[in-house]
């Protein structure tokens, strides 16, 4: 459930600014070093260190532990007078533990920068602000202070691009008695959606938060609370103004006429459809002209575009950026695999409410286990009363699946699927340390998430709480036969206990053939629809690849797809889930499904009714019919020929509400796919 997506949108930092050689002078700072806290979720997992030298170069220095991986980087730089860095050397490892090597240098009117995946050089006349491309956002503090001291509270972006800050609210932070009067500023123009910055003056970073990281001073960490409150309270009011902006619930009756309809239940298409909505719910479906469209109707001709259920992701981990996203997308209905509760209960309430834009929510609740590999979440049970406890409280909350992870001790498997059975609810997860993908399902496992855990049933002495359980199948998952008697055994457990699997597929895409500096696999298709920087500050997402074993690595992922296959031939349930950037990752899932040699109308069966009927929402969901819930995507395409049309969504229905996909994307500064509709 790593939110690698999240450091790189949302890291981080910085501080204070401090003594530079930058001519003439540059910004002063007191004696001693400025110290940080980085939390992901709950879980207290680096720190990051602002030292200004006698000779005026600063030290930012960042190291991050997320379950053996995480960055650990320095940042060498100096800055002009107005807080703008004419110097900068980035060395270290990314998140993938990828070495890093970046430098940047701006004088005489030129800027001149180089990485691991690019370099290059730009004239410029005026100050002008670098983001390094391999450090992601770690210079976010340092910018949100250059921009409250450049003219209009704006700066040019380098290489390309435009950086804008304004005040947004205010509060005061109280911690161990002392007190400090902080402003809450928004930052455009990086990211998809604005990046938070809590300041103590114009002059002082204090903090920050995105939904998932939390940078936070030493020593006023309890503070944080009540700043995010504050935090919260600002970004739903533009959430309220974007939903009321972008979101149409017809007066009226709604009419889809002149359709081509998919009906995932048969993989057939029907054209010359018509569907009326009234309200939230399909009312009536038919051919054009058999289907009485009430007086007063909203009508939309597709013209013989196809219409489809609304889509699903079955394993996100969201955040707000995420709702937009996959509505874009054509995704109405999401299940979040792990977040922080509260978190994802008030994401879900705003989302079916509609205060902000968002799919359905399924909810997942992780259980986790103490440990040096311990994930990030607040949820951990190293005994059989906590880990019931925990069951009990998330079905108390509403959530109808728990998701067991890599450091829980396997003994308390059973006694947490007994329970969870007994309540209702289903059982799937990550494969604990010390237990197979098979001993899990005999134990109660309804459902594996990820690919790889089905190739470490075969490639014994992984340690599953750390990154082996990536590498290990990177280096191995190419030399193990799917026909052999011992796969093939498994395959039969699977079928037989009806066990279901959600590949992420993509995730391997991206970790075995993908490259540090690179824009990811899985996002090249769409790379020239996001903006300059965005594009830029992608994080790579790939494994280190040992010398030597290029070839192997993307023989790997070619086995993952044959895996998938494999599974599909032996009639074992698949849902399309992702673990990645929201919207545009399920598109990439289902070209790979289709990739490893599925049908394409059966893979769209796997993101529609497939699992709606694993989900036992069927009756109102995953397929178009009269009295079903009103979720439907008109595609400008065929996906059942050409997959990659499902990229093409024109139109969407959430819960009876009218999107334009065009327009949402437009909002967050993505290129759409197909133009506004009229």
């Amino acid at each position: 459930m790593s939110k690698v997506w999240f450091l790189t949108l949302a890291l981080l930092v910085c501080a204070k600014p401090g003594r530079a050689a930058a001519p003439p002078t540059g910004p002063s700072t007191p004696e001693g070093d400025l110290r940080y806290t980085i939390f992901l979720g709950n879980v207290r997992v680096g720190a990051v260190t602002l030292h200004a030298g006698p000779d005026g170069e600063e030290t930012v220095s960042m190291k991050l532990e997320d379950r053996g991986r995480g960055q650990d980087l320095t940042l060498q730089l100096r800055r002009d007078a107005g807080g703008v860095p004419w110097r900068e050397h980035l060395t270290g490892v990314d998140y993938w533990r990828n070495p890093v090597d970046e430098r940047f240098e701006l004088g005489k009117g030129k800027a001149t920068w180089s990485s691991g995946a690019d370099k290059g050089e730009k004239k410029t006349s005026a100050p002008a602000f670098y983001i390094t491309r391999d450090g992601s956002y770690i210079e976010i503090g340092l910018l949100a202070m250059a921009l409250l001291q450049s003219p209009h509270h704006k700066l040019p972006l380098l290489p390309e691009g435009e950086a804008r800050i304004e005040s947004v609210s205010a509060a005061r932070a109280e911690a161990g008695g002392k007190t400090r009067d902080l402003s809450l500023y928004a930052i455009s123009g990086l990211t998809a959606v604005p990046l938070y910055v809590w300041m103590d003056n114009p002059r002082l970073f204090f903090g920050r938060y995105d939904g998932w990281t939390t940078v936070v001073p030493e020593g006023w960490e309890e503070a944080m609370p009540a700043l995010l409150k504050v935090q919260t309270q600002a970004v739903a009011a533009r959430e309220r103004a974007q939903a009321a902006k972008l979101s149409h619930r017809p007066a009226g009756a709604l009419a889809i006429q002149g359709a081509r309809l998919f009906d995932p239940e048969t993989r057939t298409v029907r054209p010359g459809t018509t569907v009326v909505i009234s309200g939230n719910r399909i009312q009536a479906v038919g051919r054009d002209g058999e289907v009485p469209v009430p007086p007063g109707a909203e009508i939309v001709e597709a013209r013989g575009k196809m219409l489809l259920p609304g889509l699903w992701d079955m394993h996100q981990h969201f955040t707000d950026i995420d709702g937009i996203l996959d509505l874009a997308a054509g995704v109405t209905t999401g299940r979040d695999m792990a977040n922080d509760t509260d978190y994802l209960l008030g994401l879900k309430r705003k989302w079916d409410s509609g205060e902000a834009l968002g799919p359905r929510v399924v909810l997942a609740g992780v259980i986790e286990g103490p440990g040096p590999y311990a994930g990030p979440t607040k949820v951990l049970a190293d005994t059989e009363e906590k880990a019931l406890a925990a069951v009990d409280r998330y079905a108390g909350l509403g959530y109808v699946q728990i998701k067991i992870y890599s450091s829980l001790d396997p003994k308390l498997v059973p006694p947490i699927a007994r329970r969870a059975h007994d309540l209702g609810l289903r059982v799937s997860g990550h494969i604990p340390y010390g237990m197979t993908a098979e001993q899990a399902v005999r134990e109660g496992f309804d459902e594996i998430q990820h690919t790889n855990f089905l190739f470490l049933n075969f490639i014994p002495g992984v340690d599953t709480r750390t990154p082996a359980r990536m590498s290990a199948v990177a280096e191995h998952a190419a030399e193990i036969d799917l026909h052999s008697e011992p796969v093939r055994a498994f395959f039969r457990l699977l079928k037989g206990r009806h066990t279901v699997v959600d590949p992420t597929v993509t995730v391997y895409e991206d970790a075995f053939t993908g490259r540090p500096g690179q824009v990811r696999p899985s996002l090249a298709p769409v790379a020239d629809r996001l903006t300059y920087q965005v594009r830029r500050n992608l994080p790579s997402a790939s494994v280190p690849v040992p010398k030597g074993l290029e070839q192997r690595f993307h023989d790997s992922f070619r086995a993952a797809l044959a895996m998938v296959k494999a599974l599909y031939d032996e009639g074992i349930p698949i849902v399309a889930g992702t673990d990645g950037v929201a919207g545009f990752t399920l598109h990439r899932e289902l070209e790979n499904y289709v990739q490893a040699g599925i049908p394409a109308p059966e893979v769209l069966r796997m993101a529609t009714l497939g699992p709606a009927k694993v989900m036992k929402l069927d009756k109102d969901l995953g397929t178009i019919a009269p009295n079903k819930l009103a979720d439907l995507i008109l595609v400008d395409g065929d996906p059942t020929v050409r997959i990659s049309d499902i990229r093409r969504v024109i139109l969407v229905v959430k819960d009876g509400v009218v999107y334009d996909p065009a327009k949402l994307y437009e909002e967050i500064g993505v290129k759409p796919a197909v133009s506004p509709r009229p």
